[in-house]
């Protein structure tokens, strides 16, 4: 990973999470692993107490509303001992009245984690360029990276080993999570189809930097507009809403677009008979899947829901160790850095 210039203009040693490929195969191994510890043990791990960290508090700023992002981080920060600052739509001045390189000057002086849920995946990159403390891509237009681990820890409880599964998505192919499952589940080894109507499937760009990925772990990548081909023999099947916010003036066509995609008993006979099924929520019913799918036995989505809580704490565990800001339990000391101070 290329180091980040900090603020005072040194090279930092600080790492961030901004989308999916910012982990390695092994570090995404290493936090789903320590989500597993901390799932059994929630409160065994403490970085926000003990030599080195000298604050508590993480500021989680929304420029999107949110339901499960703003319970799993607060309590998850909680859990380990710190404090939420939740800054809710309209409460900051972030890139209108101030720019978001002096607000990460500012924070990096008061808080030990950033955690930005906002549009522009630009605006995160500026902000872990100017920040000392790590910044958490909490779902940007382009990448959604903390869904995706919790994703990967549902699968790796009912499935054991991630490695050589199949995952298929199917819907909205250009969103957020179609992305997000492309880079994340590669990373993990995993084969990736997406399936999507033309217009609708991943820039070429993303498909690059996931082949690229999956040369390096065995995975594979295939984009296809066929759900039947996407879906033939799936150990994952994997959805999202057909109509994100700021979309909703494009529901009736939407709708119609992506029918043939929909997650229905039908397209589940084309997986593999032990599939399981995931949707990162909000969920519409009868639209992108059925009730009898995600209520059924093959569902796994309310385990996905809750991993958002360990996965997320976890990921903030490893992030403050592997930036010199905690040390953390079980996790491989870091070459050439002590805990250190937050801020100057």
């Amino acid at each position: 990973m290329t180091p980040v210039v900090s603020s005072a203009g040194t090279a930092s040693t600080t790492r961030h999470f901004l989308k999916d490929t910012d982990l390695s195969p092994a570090e995404q191994a290493e936090v789903l692993d320590l989500a597993v510890r901390m799932k059994a043990a929630p409160y065994s791990v403490q970085p926000f107490a003990g030599e080195g960290n000298g604050r508590k508090t993480v500021a989680v700023i929304f420029d999107k509303t949110s339901t499960r992002t703003r319970v799993s981080f607060a309590t998850g920060i909680a859990d380990m001992g710190g404090n939420a600052l939740i800054i809710n739509p309209g409460e900051a001045q972030i890139g209108h009245k101030e720019s978001v390189e002096d607000t990460a000057k500012v924070l990096e002086r008061m808080v030990s984690t950033i955690v930005w849920r906002t549009g522009a995946h630009s605006g995160l990159v500026a902000m872990a360029a100017n920040s000392k403390v790590p910044v958490i891509n909490a779902l940007c237009d382009d990448y959604h990276p903390c869904q995706l681990l919790a994703d990967l820890l549902a699968v790796k409880e009912h499935k054991g080993e991630l490695k050589g599964l199949t995952m298929s998505y199917l819907g909205d192919a250009a969103n957020n999570m179609a992305n997000s499952y492309l880079l994340a589940g590669v990373t993990a080894g995993m084969h990736v189809r997406i399936a999507g109507p033309e217009g609708y499937l991943p820039a070429p760009e993303i498909v690059a930097a996931a082949e690229e990925r999956a040369a390096q772990t065995g995975g594979s990548v295939l984009v296809t507009t066929d759900a039947a081909v996407a879906l033939k023999g799936a150990d994952v099947v994997a959805t999202d809403t057909w109509v994100s916010m700021g979309q909703e003036a494009e529901k009736e066509a939407r709708l119609q677009l992506f029918r043939e995609y929909s997650v229905d008993e039908a397209a589940m006979a084309h997986a593999a008979e032990d599939a399981v099924v995931l949707h990162c929520l909000p969920a519409y019913r009868g639209y992108e899947i059925s009730a009898g799918v995600i209520d059924g036995p093959q569902s796994i989505v309310w385990d996905e829901a809750e991993n958002r809580l360990h996965v997320q704490k976890a990921l903030m565990a490893w992030l403050m160790h592997r930036s010199g800001l905690a040390v953390v339990e079980g996790l491989a000391p870091v070459d050439g850095l002590a805990p250190q101070e937050v801020g100057n």
